[in-house]
């Protein structure tokens, strides 16, 4: 889930690149509804990720904070 949400912002920080900030030039309807689905998507994805850590914190007894720093480092550094 930690993957699919980082992927998600990856590709909303694409987006956001190609086509520049939009507050500095005006995006077409195409660029916004993109951006705004790229968005959207991602928010949905860190909801779930952070409403499971949350759960299985609970769960387990564990610190939630901590559960978070494991799950995000193991998604990104799945080596260490």
């Amino acid at each position: 889930m930690q993957r699919a949400a980082d992927e998600a912002h990856a590709q909303v920080i694409a987006l956001r690149e190609e086509s520049g900030p939009p507050t500095q030039q005006e995006w077409t309807e195409a660029q916004t509804a993109t951006y705004e689905t790229a968005w959207r998507a991602w928010r949905d994805l860190a909801r779930d990720v952070q409403a499971a850590v949350t759960e299985h914190a609970a769960e387990q007894g564990q610190n939630r904070y901590e559960v978070e720093a494991g799950v995000k480092k193991a998604a990104r550094h799945p080596e260490g």
